[in-house]
């Protein structure tokens, strides 16, 4: 570990304001008509961009050593996968009550 980071009060207040304007777009999304499934993707990215500024400055891995960075992405990788390995499984199994 290369030491401790303490972050100023204001670049916390900076990074908190751009997640207040990007919870207000996540929002606004829901009332702009955006045709079919866009609207929830251009949630998803806002989402996205929410959660990697959280990691790296909430949780400070921007200074922190560079190995807990990638466990966070071989963990992000891991989920995905067994995401895409659950959803192959349901996707092409048979339905055991046939559907209406």
């Amino acid at each position: 570990m290369s030491g401790h980071h303490i972050s100023s009060a204001k670049f916390l207040w900076t990074i908190g304001a751009a997640l207040f304007v990007l919870t207000v777009i996540t929002v606004a999304v829901t009332w702009i008509h955006i045709p079919g499934p866009w609207n929830v993707v251009v949630a998803i990215l806002v989402a996205l961009v929410k959660a990697t500024i959280v990691a790296l400055f909430f949780m400070n891995l921007y200074w922190d050593d560079k190995f807990n960075l990638m466990l966070l992405f071989l963990s992000i990788a891991f989920f995905i996968l067994m995401i895409g390995i659950t959803l192959l499984d349901t996707l092409y199994r048979d339905d055991p009550i046939p559907s209406f």
